[in-house]
């Protein structure tokens, strides 16, 4: 039998890491981080990575794998988890799965929507298109010909951007479309799993988002932007237009000032945790629906316990 997963999703600021790390001491489990941004080695205050100590207590993997000048891909992280699940199920460890990013976790449970090959002609086009026009030209023409790719892809994210359009143009239809017979065609999930969701009443959710900007900034993470630049990554490099990183590497570039940048990743990060609800709500998480609580504290431990228990 597959071992089976405990996946806990939501927006940023919800509280997923402490449920993870709460159910991880209560099961003897350890965590698969389901983050685009944690993979990148010295990205730690930014991301929300779980401290020194916290790994001390509970261990987690898929985290730190990558340099900031490397990419991350869906494929890569299924690849990273599996080795990840295994080692743990060997061992007799519960599996933890805890991340904000959506298409990791539908890729894991699901597998991924290969699509049609690359076409180098087609990006090379795009891509000057890019130049000439912009990314958030591109990521306009992605909303007209493709509105739920368009919802869901961050504009500043023109990988993902070019692959959608590339996709639409290749075979004349929605890659929307093509994913969304691939979430809900008659087929098993890659793992047996139980999906927890953490979705605050907005206003609270907001609060909890400027509070973790502040405390991060109070961490340090304008010296952890700064030591990053130091070693040569800095825009256009795909984890450096992270919230958080893209805004203050503008006032480092003299673009904003440092007041009005932290206005910045407070709104753009409100923005990014309505998109990670939309994602979760508009679609199952995988083959399995998403259970939604309020807040950590109104989760049902026990019945968790049970079901990472095989009870």
């Amino acid at each position: 039998m597959p071992p089976r997963l405990l996946v806990i999703v939501g927006p940023t600021g919800a509280g997923k890491t402490r449920l993870s790390l709460e159910l991880a001491a209560r099961t003897n489990g350890e965590v698969i981080s389901a983050d685009s941004q944690q993979v990148y080695i010295g990205m730690d205050i930014g991301t929300g990575k779980v401290t020194a100590d916290e790994r001390a207590r509970v261990p987690h993997h898929v985290l730190d794998v990558l340099q900031p000048d490397e990419e991350m891909t869906a494929g890569r992280f299924i690849e990273l988890a599996d080795r990840a699940i295994a080692d743990l199920t060997a061992r007799g460890k519960a599996v933890i799965v805890c991340g904000g990013t959506g298409l990791y976790v539908r890729a894991l449970l699901l597998g991924l929507f290969e699509g049609p090959p690359a076409s180098p002609e087609l990006r090379a086009e795009l891509t000057a298109f890019v130049e000439r026009e912009g990314s958030a030209a591109l990521h306009a023409e992605l909303v007209r010909v493709d509105p739920p790719a368009g919802a869901k892809i961050d504009p500043k994210d023109v990988k993902r951007t070019i692959r959608a359009i590339e996709v639409f143009r290749l075979t004349g239809e929605p890659m929307s479309a093509h994913q969304a017979r691939h979430d809900h065609r008659a087929m098993p999930s890659r793992y047996p799993a139980r999906v927890v969701g953490l979705a605050p009443e907005r206003e609270a959710l907001y609060a909890a988002i400027d509070a973790r900007v502040e405390a991060m900034l109070a961490a340090g993470l304008e010296a952890e932007v700064l030591a990053l630049r130091e070693r040569g990554f800095r825009p256009p490099l795909r984890s450096q237009q992270a919230i958080g990183y893209a805004e203050l590497h503008d006032v480092l570039d003299g673009k904003v000032d440092r007041s009005r940048a932290i206005e910045l990743i407070k709104r753009n990060s409100r923005h990014y945790a309505r998109r990670q609800l939309s994602w979760y709500r508009g679609s199952s998480a995988g083959a399995s629906e998403v259970s939604w609580s309020p807040h950590p504290a109104a989760v049902d431990l026990a019945d968790l316990e049970r079901y990472l228990a095989g009870r």
